[in-house]
């Protein structure tokens, strides 16, 4: 049967995942290598495999964040404010602990030798105080491009307020041959330099090895491409060249658009999505919507843009089991990706990993492994596991164990860090779980956090490549406006809201363009913001979220408005299966095969599941394990399982 066209790729550490729809609105899966070195080759595989001869793709690509966390990007220069060349160096006294005294800030993107700085001021209102001369932009300009620079960061002092001098030295740095340029006026026109200038420069520096990939991405399948981004949209293949930091997020905003559809679809709007793959795991809590956020860091560097509240942490399938230098064991962030992989994938992988714990302890059924497609190498596993174990000192079994745990444990903060530390209660969420590894570990995770139920929807490994199907194309526009709310002059709120909404129906021209107002507000004296949306009530509005999330709020304190925002949406038009329905009687589940599996510090006999067999209305009781081409899930023994008329396998704790 032939195909829309239409067709979703992720790229992984450890796989790349195509997911594509058929003309009857079917979805066909399947997973191919990951190719670190170059990650198009691995879309190009997939896209050859489909069989779509002019294919439109949504893509979820991993370029730019490599590029930021391997620092492999371009050879970057940075043009501020005279007195400002040391911005990025010396960036903001906060720190993640406040405790430890040998806190190491990472090296800045750009080299102090590459800051060049601009005589010229602007004042916070807009007003010039030091006038730009032209001809200094163009000896700077001149001296850049002759130094050979790839790209170069603009950010000067208030140029949100004022863009006209960041401008003209753009103009300059083109017109002197520099093909990138980043002006934080157009990357983000709001106040903190810090971050606009961090922000501005990850753009610039991630900016044209993602230009290069999508040009050769163009070349061989066309323009027919759209990439993920950071927020949980789509952009165009050209704004992504220009935008390459709003995809830095690209792969896990995915999952958390494809979870939160196929959650809402069946009854769950308050959810935990739980995103395991093979190298890192990415939570996110979705309270009736997606949540999203205009502050984040990736390896400690500020990045200051809007994208979806997502917290990873380095814990997937291949963490490496290691012993520190006392003997104790540890697991990951080290990971042994899609070259070599895991011990059991038998391509010269020799270190313990979660997958081959998962292997030794019958979680993982080496029969059933990407629909039995791919064989597992039990013995390579199980020389991996006695490894280790030999050198922390404990029984195969119990450092088996041992590795699931402590893995279990860092994804259990990392959920943690999203729900309590927020003010969320983990018992009123349903967790979702997906990835190659998710259904691996969920029920265990959902009950050490007394979560009442998991979620895991069809084909758990591919679905951030299939919420990438669902994504609308988004464009997120900002500008500082500072304010007191009493105060407001609303001829020029609407001034400036008309003036961003102009920029998105000229960037986004479709017919069914959705434009929606948002504002950033504070207590006056503040030095953070809730995104509120913007209408007569939306003071009322921002002391009832501050109260949410805070605990408290203040109404006779005055309040600010910092930022104005408009979010542009053209709606992607797929809908979401809903395949099957209710049984009329319960459908008996018949096991393809009986294992042995380790739960705590027995072995238990375990019916295996093919779920391409379980039927809505069908019921399992723990122990169980339950394969398909994507993913493993494991029902412990107090747990039980049913699959409901979407075709969800919905777990529960059995307190019986």
């Amino acid at each position: 049967m032939k195909s829309t066209g239409l067709i979703g790729i992720d790229t992984g550490g450890t796989f790349t995942d195509v997911v594509y729809q058929l003309v009857d609105g079917s979805i066909r899966v399947f997973k191919v290598p990951s190719t670190p070195s170059d990650p198009s080759q691995a879309v190009l595989s997939g896209l050859e495999s489909s069989g779509i001869e002019e294919p439109e793709l949504v893509h979820g690509s991993t370029v730019a964040t490599n590029a930021l966390l391997e620092r492999a990007g371009a050879r970057c220069a940075l043009v501020t404010t005279a007195g400002f060349e040391d911005l990025l160096l010396i960036g903001r006294q906060t720190r993640g602990d406040i405790y430890d005294l040998d806190v190491e800030k990472p090296d800045p993107l750009v080299p102090s030798s590459a800051c060049f700085g601009l005589n010229e001021r602007i004042g916070p209102q807009g007003e010039v105080i030091v006038a730009l001369e032209s001809s200094e932009c163009t000896e700077i300009a001149t001296r850049i491009a002759r130094e050979g620079y790839d790209s170069v960061a603009i950010c000067l002092l208030h140029s949100y307020a004022n863009p006209s001098h960041e401008l003209a030295m753009a103009a300059a740095l083109r017109s002197a041959g520099v093909s990138y340029v980043s002006a934080s006026c157009e990357v983000l026109p709001e106040f903190r330099e810090f971050e606009r200038c961090s922000t501005t420069t990850v753009n610039a520096y991630v900016g044209p090895v993602m230009d290069r990939y999508l040009e050769n991405l163009e070349r061989a399948v066309g323009s027919g491409v759209r990439i993920m981004q950071s927020n949980g949209g789509a952009l165009s293949l050209k704004v992504a060249r220009e935008r390459a930091v709003e995809t830095v997020l690209s792969g896990p905003a995915g999952g958390v658009v494809g979870a939160h559809a196929l959650a809402s679809a069946a009854g769950f709007d308050d959810i935990v999505t739980f995103d395991m793959g093979g190298t890192s795991t990415d939570v996110s809590l979705c309270s009736g919507v997606p949540s999203r956020t205009g502050e984040s860091s990736l390896e400690g560097i500020p990045i200051r843009v809007t994208m979806l509240d997502i917290h990873t942490v380095g814990a997937g399938g291949g963490s490496v089991a290691w012993a520190d230098p006392a003997g104790g064991l540890r697991v990951g962030p080290r990971s042994a990706g899609a070259n070599p992989g895991p011990a059991c994938y038998g391509q010269g992988g020799r270190s313990a990993t979660v997958t081959d714990a998962n292997l030794y302890l019958g979680r993982l059924s080496p029969d059933h492994f990407l629909g039995g497609t791919r064989d597992l190498d039990c013995g390579a596993a199980r020389t991996a596991i006695e490894a280790i174990a030999q050198e922390v000192g404990g029984g195969p079994s119990e450092v088996a164990a041992g590795i699931v745990t402590i893995a279990n444990s860092r994804m259990e903060g990392a959920i943690r860090v999203i729900s309590v530390e927020r003010g969320h209660d983990p018992r009123d969420f349903t967790l979702v779980c997906f990835g190659g590894a998710g259904g691996l570990h969920a029920a265990e995770l959902a009950a050490s956090l007394h979560m009442p139920r998991v979620l895991v929807p069809p084909d758990p490994g591919t679905l951030s490549a299939y919420g990438m199907l669902l994504a609308d194309i988004v464009r997120d526009y900002s500008r500082t406006h500072i304010a007191f709310m009493h105060e407001l002059n609303t001829a020029d709120t609407d001034s400036l809201f008309e003036e961003l909404e102009g920029q998105a129906r000229v960037e986004v021209d479709s017919r069914a363009l959705r434009l929606e107002r948002t504002a950033d507000l504070r207590y006056h004296g503040q030095g953070f913001e809730l995104s509120v949306p913007w209408h007569e009530d939306s003071v009322d509005t921002f002391h009832r979220m501050h109260s949410d999330r805070y605990g408290y709020a203040d109404r006779s304190r005055d309040v600010e408005v910092v930022t104005l925002r408009v979010r542009a949406t053209v709606p992607a038009g797929v809908e979401v299966p809903l395949p099957g329905v209710i049984a009329e009687d319960v459908v008996a589940a018949t096991p393809a095969s009986i294992t042995s599996t380790r739960f705590g510090d027995e072995d238990l006999p375990t019916p295996v599941y093919e779920r391409t067999t379980l039927q809505p209305g069908a019921r399992l009781a723990g122990p169980a394990v339950v394969a398909e081409y994507s993913s493993t899930t494991v029902i412990p023994p107090d747990w039980d399982g049913r699959v409901d008329e979407f075709c969800n396998l919905v777990l529960e704790r059995n307190d019986a």
